[in-house]
């Protein structure tokens, strides 16, 4: 082989192939490989043609092709199928090379691979991809992690693959996020934070087809103008395009959106930041009703039968149906306006809770996190790349030690003008029986972390009555237990 390739990539799906085209793109000569090797034959015959690929047809001629140090990113399916592979690249690696994963790993493999590659002489890195196919091809958001001295290496090559931010778009979403698999958990709270986003505008969604009555070309309409103010961001943009898209199955009318089965799938990585938010005892309410709501669509059989028999509000017999629907009589415009406030204020709450996971992971694996650089990461390229994000950035860069981003005075100022129209759509909604699960959450979350004081008080008394688990008092230094039984008062 004349000419040395830059960057090695095993896993040619749809991700591999283009993220691969990607490098090349960037000025570099990959080397590919698949285990199916008419994948890498497909390849080089059709998409790579004449551009500067190399394809090859085992992990041994995968390596050989390679400069040294050698760079080898995996993006094979996440679990056994990686360790399978870094077993079969490890025999042909000298130290100082990379192995990359690039898949969607739970963190805790990536730690133990991190410490397991290390020790045989090598660097490992474990980055987030996000940005789906279309990212991978022209610029994805990219969060890697693991060996430090494995970023001096893989960086030029990263930062020019990734999406570009900022004013003159040279700003690349792809920094060095810390040790081990810092970089996986990032993504896993990324991919939580889209379950809670998605499921916010599902509910905005049906509030405003059902409560409101919008059509599929006015809730166009509504999402277009959302998406040139506070809301902007890619899921804004898609949902808009979404309700503009007729049924392209021939002899079919109306709109696509309304004959799709609304019972939802998931990967897994919302339950697991679900998991390790209890583990960690941090409240990511928001991820969590989403990963719920997912599973109760899921059940769609027997929400059918459930719906034949179980009754929810209906004019005529419910006072307070009146009372909902006279928010809209007249004020059409305005109720919309309210459930954008609605939707804003909720989804500050979820990138709030997001970062508060983030810091306490920080802490309980010593990360040292850059919390902004994570905001920047997904200012671009990843699925929930959003305006506001500029503004999470901001916040860590002035006060890099906040407790939460509901304290920062930008996001303080919005949820105290957007309160009133957001308890009010709840109410409308709750009264119609339109349900607002993360809605409902995001406002108990907000309520509860407000409240100097919770009813948590009578709950440590309930597990001392029953179980001696003791209590702390407010008036004096101690652990304490009472006898319950004995000082209660005796019923009548």
């Amino acid at each position: 082989m004349s000419e040395k390739c830059d960057f090695g990539l095993s896993g040619l799906a749809v991700m591999g192939e283009n993220l691969a085209l990607n490098v090349e793109s960037r000025g570099y000569r990959i080397a590919v490989y698949n285990r199916t090797v008419e994948k890498v034959d497909n390849l080089i015959t059709g998409r790579a043609k004449g551009k500067n690929f190399v394809g090859c047809h085992s992990v041994a001629e995968l390596v050989a092709s390679l400069k040294k140090p050698r760079l080898v990113m995996m993006l094979v399916k996440a679990g056994p199928a990686v360790d399978d592979l870094i077993e079969q690249l490890l025999p042909h690696l000298e130290a100082g090379d990379v192995i990359i994963d690039g898949g969607n790993e739970h963190y805790t493999n990536t730690e133990r691979r991190t410490k397991y590659v290390e020790d045989k002489g090598l660097l490992y890195v474990g980055t987030g991809v996000s940005g789906g196919e279309e990212g991978a091809l022209k610029g994805p958001s990219l969060m890697p992690g693991g060996s430090p001295k494995a970023w001096p290496l893989i960086k030029p090559i990263f930062q020019a693959i990734s999406a570009k931010v900022g004013p003159k778009d040279d700003i690349p979403c792809c920094e060095w996020v810390g040790p081990r698999g810092a970089g996986h958990y990032v993504k896993m709270v990324h991919n939580g934070i889209e379950y809670g986003d998605m499921q916010l505008i599902c509910e905005a969604y049906q509030i405003l087809k059902e409560v409101a009555g919008l059509t599929n070309d006015e809730l166009y309409d509504v999402f277009d103008e959302w998406n040139k103010g506070e809301l902007q961001s890619y899921l804004i943009e898609i949902s808009r395009d979404i309700f503009s898209v007729k049924d392209d199955l021939p002899g079919e009318e109306g709109f696509l959106v309304d004959k799709i089965l609304d019972a939802a799938g998931a990967k897994g990585t919302g339950k697991w930041m679900s998991k390790l938010a209890l583990d960690l005892g941090v409240p990511s309410t928001l991820v969590t009703t989403a990963v719920y709501a997912r599973g109760l669509s899921a059940i769609k059989e027997a929400r059918v039968r459930a719906s034949k028999v179980l009754n929810g509000p209906k004019q005529g017999d419910n006072a307070e149906f009146g009372k909902a629907v006279s928010l809209l009589v007249g004020k059409r415009e305005q109720f919309i306006e309210a459930v954008r406030q609605a939707l804003y204020a909720s989804k500050i709450c979820s990138y709030a809770q997001g970062f508060v996971q983030l810091q306490a992971a920080s802490q309980e694996h010593d990360w040292k996190l850059n919390y902004g650089d994570c905001a920047l990461l997904w200012r671009g390229g990843c699925i929930i790349r959003a305006q506001f994000l500029d503004r999470i950035k901001e916040a860590f860069d002035e006060q890099p030690d906040i407790e939460n981003l509901l304290l920062y005075p930008y996001f303080k100022k919005i949820i105290d003008d957007s309160q009133a129209a957001w308890r009010a759509v709840i109410i409308a909604a709750t009264q119609l029986g339109v349900p607002t699960p993360a809605f409902s959450a995001a406002l108990g979350y907000y309520d509860s972390y407000r409240r100097e004081r919770l009813p948590a008080n009578l709950l440590q008394a309930q597990r001392d009555y029953f179980g001696a688990h003791t209590y702390k008092r407010v008036d004096r230094e101690g652990t304490f237990h009472s006898e319950w039984l004995e000082l209660r008062k005796e019923p009548s």
